[in-house]
């Protein structure tokens, strides 16, 4: 069986797959390694035709997709030691052993290439990749899963058979790169990072990059959406509150005023709904075992809390039920004047909205423990 397993997307890539083969094989006979080359194909030109004639196993994975590819190409490999590479020419295949002797020694169970770090062709990389995009994820996922690296989504990477089936990777599209930084990282595996050359692509790109950019950070969100839900719509939320409250508490509130309160309801119901959204987030990863059942879900996540959410919900529904009738009984007697209660219509408009989502996030919850329960 061979000892390192060279696997390659590919996407209509025929002018350049020919060399990219062409390097792994002369890498190969040069440092004498038993290697083999897989090329998980979903062209429509003839890159599979070329890659076969060069001698690579070819394979046609059953979804499309970068992750989809690597998943189908993976999964072939028989080598203990595996690297992943793309096949658009943009990467010296040549330089794969630096990436294998960090793993041969023991010293990482990923190498990830640093396109920043060695010497990077001046069009290469689109300016917003390279000088907003890149360096932005690579910051944020750096931060949240407290890690230090250059270039996070670099596609040439090495690790061996052992420490990728720990990783139990599964996204299939380009949030597949974050996906295994993450995983490597919550489970402590060694990752270094290798300085590579970075050379243009002949054939156009087929990256989106504000789709494929909010791939990556929806990603990183559904691991860790304290920071990108819960503590933003806290803030949100109680502003709201603070606004509300100090104009309610002016008494008789003025027309002038009425703005302002209307503004803090708003704020309230966007705050809470942010803060809901959250914690749906943070359940599913808990549920499909991306993160910890920890702290405040996991006593939201449980029967009795589940309970009293209902409770809570239906006594706020009901005291906006019952303001709002208040209001409506107060309009009619009045012959359907104009209304001098519009502050209590607001408050009770506030409380059935809150109410109403306080109960859906309970039943969302109980449905995502039934689902944990399975």
């Amino acid at each position: 069986m061979p000892d390192v397993s060279v696997v390659i997307p590919s996407l209509n890539e025929e002018k350049t797959i020919g060399n990219c083969i062409t390097k792994v094989k002369a890498m190969f006979e040069a440092h004498h390694i038993d290697g083999e080359l897989i090329v998980a194909d979903n062209s429509t030109d003839n890159t599979a035709e070329i890659a076969r004639s060069l001698g690579a196993i070819v394979i046609t994975p059953e979804k499309r997709g970068y992750g989809n590819a690597y998943l189908a190409g993976i999964s072939h490999a028989k080598g203990d030691f595996i690297v992943i590479a793309d096949s658009d020419g943009t990467y010296d295949l040549a330089v794969l052993p630096d990436f294998l002797v960090p793993l041969m020694n023991g010293d990482a169970d990923l190498v990830i290439g640093n396109r920043f770090g060695g010497g990077m062709s001046k069009d290469a990389m689109p300016w917003l990749h390279r000088y907003v995009g890149n360096p932005g994820l690579t910051r944020i996922l750096n931060w949240l899963f407290k890690i230090n690296l250059s270039d996070t989504h670099c596609g040439f990477r090495a690790f061996t058979k052992a420490a990728y089936e720990k990783l139990d990777l599964s996204t299939g599209g380009m949030e597949f790169a974050s996906e295994m930084i993450v995983e490597a990282a919550r489970r402590n595996l060694k990752i270094k990072e290798v300085p590579i050359a970075y050379y243009p692509r002949i054939a156009p790109s087929k990256l989106n990059s504000f789709s494929d950019g909010w791939r990556h950070l929806r990603f990183m969100m559904l691991y860790k959406p304290i920071p990108f839900l819960f503590v933003p719509g806290v803030l949100v939320f109680l502003l709201g509150v603070l606004l509300s409250l100090t104009i309610l508490l002016l008494g008789n509130v003025e027309t002038s005023h009425m703005h302002s309160l209307i503004l803090g309801t708003i704020l309230v119901i966007i705050g809470f709904q942010t803060i809901a959204m959250g914690i749906f987030m943070k359940a599913y990863a808990v549920v499909h075992g991306l993160s910890e059942k920890e702290g405040l879900i996991k006593k939201l996540l449980d029967y009795h809390s589940l309970e009293i959410e209902l409770i809570l919900g239906a006594v706020l529904l009901l005291g906006g039920l019952v303001i709002g009738l208040k209001v409506l009984y107060t309009w009619i007697s009045v012959g359907f004047g104009s209304l001098s209660e519009i502050e209590y219509a607001v408050v009770a408009m506030l409380l059935a909205a809150i109410g109403i989502q306080v109960i859906f996030t309970a039943i969302f919850l109980s449905v995502m423990l039934l689902e944990d329960s399975d």
